[in-house]
């Protein structure tokens, strides 16, 4: 097995790029590992038939077994399928729960040490997105912004449409004090100029990571949500000027809320030299 990945906690807290691969498409796993992607999903639900429920969990288990290392997404609390999947998820970097609503679904998975990515797709979700994202198991929230534009009856692509839900969703993980929440797929797999529109917004938004449907989108939205030469060169000046209290650079005031902005930007920085590192050395 090649370019395999072990997303850590604190790496799945920076990560910005989240790849949905089928999981009925093992051939596919290790090349989806190797697209530079910072998290891969094994996608049990959405992207499987109820025919190959069974078959894609083996091969999940099988490439988990071997030392692949990913997440995976289990389909959903009240399916036939829920309970081996939780079971077989347990040995994966996180579990996706998807049609997360409420705190007790988090509940069900009974994850122990495995972390819960939760994934948001409805109104009553969105809206006990806080009570959700305070779950001691939930790592992150995304939006799953197709299935919620569905129950609405409004276009998936709609920015005005899905704008408070999406807004609810980052003000609910910064006030549990979860890393930023992962923003809906862009379903264009060829319009890259739809990708990039969409990741902008999510940016502008304070999301801080994208779902993925192709290998082809890692680079752009990763370039996206990695912090600009100019933010990181921000950031060191504020520090060097001021390392606490306040203080005024470039004829602005610092104080502990821009600082606390600075850090967060190097930190990011850091955790990238360092997944360059890893991916130069396995070179």
């Amino acid at each position: 097995m090649s370019g395999r990945s072990d997303p850590s906690r604190r790496d799945l807290d920076l990560a910005r790029t989240f790849l949905f691969v089928p999981a009925s498409r093992p051939e596919r796993f290790d090349k989806a590992v190797a697209s530079g992607a910072d998290v891969v999903i094994l996608d049990l639900e959405d992207a499987v038939a109820p025919q190959e429920k069974d078959e894609s969990r083996l091969n999940v288990a099988r490439w988990l077994a071997a030392g692949g290392r990913a997440v995976v997404r289990v389909n959903g609390r009240g399916t036939r399928w829920f309970q081996d999947d939780v079971v077989l998820a347990a040995s994966a970097a996180a579990i996706v729960l998807p049609k997360t609503e409420t705190p007790e679904d988090v509940d069900e998975v009974n994850s122990g040490e495995t972390p819960v990515i939760a994934l948001l797709e409805t109104p009553k979700g969105v809206l006990n997105a806080e009570r959700i994202c305070a779950h001691r198991s939930v790592i992150r929230a995304a939006f799953g912004n197709v299935d919620f534009a569905a129950r609405l009856g409004v276009d998936p692509s709609s920015i005005t449409a899905l704008a408070h839900a999406r807004s609810h969703l980052v003000y609910a993980s910064s006030a549990a004090d979860c890393a930023p929440p992962i923003d809906g797929v862009t379903t264009s797999i060829q319009d890259a100029d739809q990708l990039r529109a969409d990741a902008s917004h999510s940016r502008h938004l304070g999301f801080g990571a994208k779902l993925l449907i192709h290998p082809s989108q890692v680079g752009p939205v990763d370039e996206i949500f990695r912090p600009t030469q100019a933010e990181i060169l921000w950031a060191r000046t504020v520090l060097d000027v001021v390392s606490s209290g306040v203080g005024v650079v470039e004829g602005h005031m610092v104080d502990e809320p821009v600082l606390q902005r600075a850090r967060s930007l190097l930190e990011q920085e850091s955790a990238q030299s360092a997944k360059d590192r890893r991916a130069a050395n396995e070179r």
